[in-house]
């Protein structure tokens, strides 16, 4: 899979930290760029991996994962070739940020959660690990105290609470230092709370 990325901010060969922007179901890289003006980020490297045909996988995240494929597998490599260019280019891994909306927070979280390391921080809006059920099995490493701010509504009519829920206690149980906030009937939506949360806790960090 070899689509372009859009890319904003500082060029990658200039920056000291890198955010990774992960469109929702339908949208474009363009559309998760455009919330990058609410974020606490003027000094990062931006880069948006668009997907084939505004999807990263067919079907429901909560569906087996064996429905999904290969676009799942072809979704997370893609975003490991984005890493492996942001780390060529200078940047290390506890300063590659991760931001998702829906579809696109549930692949952010599936992949740093298959390889989790020290990041620099990451955003779900709405999202979940991956899958029918959670197997622990899939998911390695250590978050070492990596930011993670988890927001959804309750009810969402794509994120069920109880996927949101358990994807907390995993993540946490790898180390990560997450944050999670349910927002009563906010809708599948990003809200001005999230956004000013997702700058307190893990864009203004040193």
């Amino acid at each position: 899979m070899n689509l372009e990325n859009t890319t904003a901010g500082k060029p990658l060969n200039e920056a000291k930290k890198a955010l990774i922007m992960i469109h929702g179901r339908g949208a474009g890289s363009t559309d998760i760029l455009s919330l990058a003006r609410h974020l606490n980020v003027a000094d990062f490297a931006l880069v948006a991996p668009q997907a084939q045909g505004n999807t990263w996988y067919p079907y429901s995240f909560l569906a087996p994962t064996s429905q999904n494929e290969p676009s799942l597998s072809n979704s997370l490599n893609l975003i490991s070739e984005v890493v492996k260019t942001v780390e060529e280019n200078g940047i290390s891994k506890e300063n590659i940020y991760f931001l998702g909306f829906s579809q696109g927070a549930c692949l952010a979280l599936e992949f740093t959660a298959r390889n989790a390391s020290k990041y620099g921080g990451i955003v779900a809006f709405t999202g979940g690990l991956i899958g029918e059920t959670i197997s622990e099995k899939t998911y390695s490493g250590n978050f070492e105290n990596t930011p993670v701010f988890i927001g959804t509504s309750d009810p969402d009519f794509h994120v069920p609470v109880e996927r949101v829920n358990e994807t907390e206690m995993l993540l946490k149980k790898m180390g990560a230092s997450l944050t999670k906030k349910i927002y009563e009937n906010m809708g599948h939506t990003i809200s001005q709370d999230e956004i000013n949360l997702a700058n307190e806790l893990v864009f203004n960090l040193k």
